[in-house]
C-alpha cells in the first residue's frame, strides 16, 4: 500500500519522520510518497483533501475536520515554543494600521497574534522563511516569526515585541499546539491505527538514535549549523510527539474552546481525536 504524507522540510519535521520515510522502521508493508512543504501550503492541501496523512497547523485542523482525524503521535505541542512578534524598530501596537507579515492565515501563530492583538488586523501574508527580510527592507511594520527563524532574528539586528507562547501559557497553563498530523477520516480504522503505530515508532527511533537523521534534516534545513538544528528539535520534538497524552489532548481541546469562543473557527462537528 503506498499513501501520500505531506510534512514541511524543518529540523522537527525532518527528524520524526526519517526513520518511517527511510526504512530504518518496520513500515507493516505501507510505502509513502512524501510531500515538501511550509505549513501554509500544507494547510491548504489539507482543506482541499489532497494528502491521505498530512502536518497541519491546529488553527487549520478546524476547517480540515470534515476530511482528517488527528493522530496520537507526530505533534509539535511545548512549552517556551510559542510564535515570536517582531520589530525592526519599536513600534506602537496601539495602532491597527501595523503591517504584520503572518505566515499564513490558518498558522497557529496567527490564531495566537490574534487572541493577543485582537485590533491588529493590517495582516500581509508570505512565506515564514521571508518574514525578516520583509521587516529589514522596511515592507511590513511587524513580523510574526516561527520555526527556526526563532533563533536567527538577533543576529540581524531585529528585536522581539512579544513571546506569544508566554502569552498562551500565562492564560491557560497549557503547552501550546503548534502542528499535528491528520489522516483521512474515511481510511479504514486499521489502517489508521497502523500509521499511528509507525509514526510513534518513528519519533521513538529517533530519540533513540538523535543523529541517524542528520544527513535527511541538513538536506532540508535552510542554512544553519548542526547545534542549532538540534535545538530546533529539543524545542518542538518531546514526549507529546510520542503520543499527545491527557495534557496534550487537553491543550488542544482548550485552544480549541478558546477560538471557537472568541469566533476564530467555527463550532467542531467532528471528534477531534482518533
Amino acid at each position: 500500500m503506498k499513501l501520500t504524507l505531506g510534512f514541511s522540510p524543518c529540523p522537527n519535521d525532518t527528524f520524526i519522520f526519517d526513520a518511517l520515510i527511510h526504512h530504518k522502521i518496520d513500515t507493516e508493508g505501507v510505502e509513502f510518497e512524501v510531500f515538501f512543504d511550509d505549513v501554509e501550503t500544507l494547510n491548504q492541501k489539507a482543506f482541499r483533501g489532497e494528502l491521505d496523512i498530512t502536518k497541519l497547523s491546529y488553527h487549520a485542523y478546524a476547517y480540515a475536520l470534515k476530511k482528517y482525524v488527528l493522530l496520537d503521535a507526530g505533534s509539535a505541542l511545548g512549552f517556551g515554543v510559542g510564535p515570536l512578534l517582531i520589530c525592526k524598530n519599536p513600534q506602537n501596537l496601539a495602532n491597527p494600521n501595523l503591517k504584520i507579515g503572518i505566515p499564513g492565515k490558518y498558522t497557529t501563530a496567527n490564531f495566537l497574534l490574534s487572541l493577543a492583538y485582537p485590533q491588529l488586523q493590517n495582516k500581509v501574508e508570505m512565506l515564514f522563511s521571508d518574514i525578516e527580510e520583509k521587516l529589514l527592507n522596511g515592507e511590513i511594520d511587524l513580523g510574526l516569526i516561527i520555526h527556526e527563524n526563532r533563533f536567527t532574528y538577533q543576529d540581524k539586528g531585529l528585536q522581539k515585541v512579544k513571546d506569544l507562547g508566554e502569552f498562551w501559557e500565562e492564560n491557560t497553563q497549557c503547552a501550546i499546539p503548534l502542528g499535528g498530523i491528520v489522516i483521512k477520516r474515511d481510511m479504514p480504522a486499521e489502517i489508521q491505527q497502523k500509521i499511528n503505530r509507525l509514526i510513534r515508532k518513528s519519533v521513538e527511533f529517533a530519540f533513540a538514535n538523535p543523529k541517524s537523521a542528520l544527513p535527511f534534516i541538513r538536506t532540508h534545513a535552510q542554512a544553519m549549523d548542526e547545534h542549532v538544528m538540534y535545538k530546533h528539535i529539543d524545542l518542538y520534538v518531546n514526549k507529546y510527539s510520542v503520543d499527545l497524552g491527557p495534557e496534550g489532548k487537553n491543550a488542544i481541546q482548550t485552544l480549541f474552546t478558546q477560538a471557537e469562543e472568541k469566533g476564530i473557527i467555527p463550532k467542531p462537528q467532528q471528534a477531534l481525536f482518533l
